[in-house]
């Protein structure tokens, strides 16, 4: 979609060029940005300007890009011992977009966008990243992903900051993954996707698509069918569009749920 109210675009080569005035929006990939009408939108930030690199690696740490495309991202070689790498795989596939969008669309930019469907959020959720988000003063604060995102299209971001990157844990790459998703046509968006993570002594479980913001329970090891009918009972806010009901949601999730824990226990055992 043409965006005829932008009267300017910038394009920083450091960080001191970012502030962002009022109509401004930092761009990426642009996917979301272009394909719907942006009121008071009247510039653009073009961070792939910046140069930052897509993929750095640290002895504990994979630092991710907010510009790195979602085909940068799969196309990275991961360790031998990262079990996790196929999850990125699994969420990448649950966008169920084209290769020419995987191509275009960023892991920043799915994130801030702040759907429930969201699937790089989803991923990133599941593998405890954090956030480095750049503030407006020069300084840098992180942030959970699992708490970056706090509603549909809302996050915890002040005015003028900017999500720089994601860090996730080398750790968290080395657990085992699962997923389960579903949607309410072949093509359709998601109408809920279940991921978990596992080890001996954690089980990470996160429900996203079928809640506004990311669900995350976790448990000291593998829980029982009664404990994790609790933690989810205990949850009471399922998103409602027309990709699904509540009452639907709410139902499939705990069902993967439970397959998921199933998976986890028959792999402990």
């Amino acid at each position: 979609m043409d965006l005829v109210s932008v009267r300017t675009v910038r394009t920083p080569s450091h960080r001191d060029e970012l502030a962002l005035v009022p109509g401004e929006q930092p761009l990426a990939g642009g996917t979301w940005l272009f394909s719907e009408e942006q009121p008071g939108l009247t510039g653009l930030v073009d961070l792939t300007t910046l140069g930052w690199p897509d993929v750095e690696r640290s002895d504990g740490l994979l630092t991710i890009a907010a510009t790195c495309t979602i085909a940068t991202l799969l196309r990275a070689r991961p360790d031998d011992d990262w079990q996790a790498w196929p999850l990125v795989d699994a969420c990448a596939n649950a966008l169920l977009a084209s290769f020419k969008v995987w191509n275009a669309a960023t892991v920043g930019g799915n994130v801030a966008v702040g759907l429930p469907a969201g699937a790089m959020t989803a991923l990133l959720t599941t593998l405890d990243a954090t956030a480095v988000v750049w503030m407006p003063s020069g300084d840098t604060r992180r942030v959970p992903v699992s708490d970056l995102v706090v509603g549909v299209r809302r996050l915890d971001l002040g005015p003028g900051e900017l999500i720089r990157a994601f860090e996730v844990p080398v750790a968290a790459l080395r657990a085992t993954t699962g997923h389960r998703r579903v949607s309410l046509s072949p093509h359709g968006r998601s109408g809920a996707l279940v991921t978990a993570r596992w080890t001996a002594d954690a089980f990470v479980l996160v429900v996203t698509a079928a809640t506004p913001r990311p669900l995350v329970v976790r448990f000291p090891g593998v829980p029982d069918a009664e404990e994790l009918d609790a933690a989810l009972g205990a949850h009471d806010d399922w998103y409602d569009d027309p990709h699904g009901s509540p009452a639907w949601r709410r139902s499939v999730s705990t069902r993967f749920a439970h397959e998921l824990r199933t998976e986890a226990a028959g792999g402990a055992a």
